[in-house]
């Protein structure tokens, strides 16, 4: 019987597909013996549907596609339920020979180096975890445009001649948003405002009116209203996309519980790490697999038996980005595995080289929580009954306000597995 992949070349308009066969005899199906039936087709729901009839009237049941932007999607997600086989190539990984490149050279090449396991091959989760990506996604880029809108907001306080960010830690604070507030009402005397302030506020009360008296304008102060009521509306959006995420996820609560338990995690983190690489990671064999994923191994450029640059792949950026939270925020828990560890790395490679050495070993420890469902168990220097009693009260209060059930038992050493950092 003869052997059939379908290689597709997607386009914004335009679906150039070609079907590679090789004769059953053929040993080796990447080289020369390929014969390949080349289509053309429009990227419409239509011209979709033409395209699987044409596919399944050849006996296709594997393809490949390569795109460089979202333009995949559609085409994965008809073909998803009729083809055993999906694979999404990196478009790098296909690169013509300069002066040589067209569409259908494109789409052979595609099936050949697909043949020959030359491509690097995008992994692209399930349905259900897809679901999850795009809630976490919505979420990440929510939080992006407040970072944008506390800048400008920031940006105009400064114009207004008002240095409020300077002697408060937190400007969108409970404080911060009272004084704000008033301001963009209309309220300008530095006093008034000093008064929402909170008393334990450590700049003072003379430091803080000080930097209250300033000369905004009406235009500014009905400027700032409008960035505050974008920042409520922000707010309101991300919490409504915490708690739509926490209900997809409610049935997985042991596992978001576990990863949350990590130093440097939390519910929130713990969530979004789940959402990128699932409940149990099973799309990686081994943690040295989902390192080089993430992008957390050293690099190789050898020359001449000389390696010329150790610098890590881009790998994944939304598990990049967790991580090199996640580590940041781990080396600042005293007594923690990872503080010690940090510290010990910090003369020899620097500041940003040790945190994403830490980031890299979260990363094995994260896909050893997943892949194997053991628990972190803290061996640093901090473990004390009170301190373990206080982070597990805490991260069940943090379930419990997102809707997750959670009961809190002691771990038994002898039956309960554990892992250390």
């Amino acid at each position: 019987m003869a052997y059939r992949v379908a290689a597709i070349d997607v386009h914004k308009r335009v679906l150039i597909v070609v079907v590679a066969t090789a004769a059953a005899e053929v040993k080796d199906p990447a080289g020369e013996a390929l014969e390949f039936e080349c289509r053309r087709f429009g990227a419409c729901a239509q011209d979709r549907s033409a395209l699987i009839d044409w596919l399944q009237q050849r006996g296709v049941s594997e393809v490949v596609m390569e795109s460089t932007a979202q333009y995949w999607k559609p085409v994965w997600l008809d073909l998803e339920p009729q083809m055993g086989k999906l694979h999404l190539a990196q478009a790098q990984s296909n690169r013509a020979p300069k002066g040589r490149k067209d569409d259908y050279r494109d789409a052979k090449r595609l099936a050949r180096r697909l043949l020959a396991g030359e491509l690097m091959l995008s992994f692209v989760p399930g349905a259900e975890q897809r679901t999850w990506r795009e809630l976490a996604r919505a979420k990440d880029q929510y939080v992006r445009e407040r970072v944008s809108v506390q800048n400008r907001i920031e940006s105009l306080l400064e114009e207004m001649r008002i240095k409020l960010s300077g002697v408060i830690s937190d400007l969108l604070g409970v404080s911060g948003r009272r004084i704000l507030t008033a301001l963009a009402q209309g309220q300008t005397d530095p006093v008034k405002l000093a008064e929402l302030g909170h008393e334990k506020l450590q700049s003072g009360r003379e430091t803080l009116i000080d930097a209250l008296r300033g000369a905004p304008t009406p235009v500014q102060l009905k400027i700032l209203k409008l960035h505050l009521e974008m920042l409520n509306k922000i707010d309101d959006v991300i919490g409504l996309l915490d708690q739509l995420l926490a209900n997809e996820l409610n049935q997985h609560n042991e596992t978001v519980g576990r990863l949350a338990a990590v130093p440097g995690f939390g519910v929130d983190s713990a969530q979004r790490m789940i959402a990128e690489i699932g409940v149990d990671a099973e799309a990686f064999p081994t943690p040295e697999e989902f390192a080089s994923w993430f992008g957390g191994c050293p690099g190789s450029n050898v020359s001449a038996e000389d390696n010329h640059s150790s610098r890590s792949p881009k790998g994944n950026r939304q598990v990049r980005k967790l991580l090199t939270q996640a580590a940041q925020a781990a080396v600042k828990k005293k007594g923690s595995f990872f503080q010690a560890l940090f510290r010990r790395f910090l003369p020899r490679l620097g500041y940003s080289a040790a945190i994403w050495a830490v980031a890299h070993r979260l990363g094995k420890l994260v896909w050893k929580i997943l892949h194997q469902h053991v628990h972190y168990l803290e061996r640093g220097e901090e473990t004390t009954p009170q301190a373990r009693k206080r982070r597990a009260q805490k991260l069940a209060q943090a379930l419990r306000k997102l809707g997750y059930t959670v009961a809190l038992s002691p771990t038994i050493p002898n039956t309960q597995p554990a892992v250390q950092g």
